[in-house]
């Protein structure tokens, strides 16, 4: 597939609309460097997608660092630079769940909706900055288009394994 050295590398200086209508999603991934890991082993009771008619639902990623759960709390122990690193890890997990799922990313009509969960204290309040890390990326990888996106970001007081942020993604596909 295509690779990204580190979840902590610094994102690419691409506009969002940089790779849009030029390339399939597969050669703006091999220009970003980015390679699509395989679909995670669910943690508990669930599947990792679910598609129905032309919509994919994909459950919860957390972020990870160095193969294991990036642990922190926004507010205490991390900050919002740092957050944006662990996003952008998550989106490019979410895009290797969303290939297993559709078999074809350029399959992707649109991407519909990014639900972030942020683990932070009660005066932290750039949950919507952190986020940005997941919904930058895939605006440059899918385009102002198609990867233009609804979206919510939550401060929440833990995630699991103490994960610092935890995406789930919903995604529109055609024939």
């Amino acid at each position: 597939m295509l690779g990204e050295n580190s979840a902590t590398a610094a994102p690419a200086a691409h506009t969002p609309h940089h790779f849009e209508n030029t390339m399939n999603i597969y050669d703006t991934l091999a220009a970003l460097n980015i390679t699509l890991p395989p679909v995670a082993a669910p943690a508990a009771a669930y599947v990792p997608f679910v598609q129905t008619g032309n919509l994919v639902f994909l459950s919860g990623h957390i972020a990870k660092k160095d193969g294991k759960a990036w642990v922190g709390q926004f507010g205490a122990n991390m900050d919002t630079a740092e957050g944006k690193l662990a996003a952008r890890a998550i989106a490019i997990d979410l895009l290797g769940t969303l290939h297993a799922a559709v078999g074809d990313l350029n399959r992707v009509t649109r991407i519909v909706k990014l639900m972030s969960l942020v683990n932070s204290t009660g005066s932290f309040t750039e949950q919507h900055l952190v986020t940005n890390g997941a919904s930058e990326l895939i605006g440059e990888i899918f385009g102002a288009t198609k990867g233009a996106h609804a979206r919510s970001a939550f401060g929440v007081a833990q995630i699991p394994m103490g994960a610092c942020v935890e995406i789930e993604m919903i995604a529109e596909v055609g024939a």
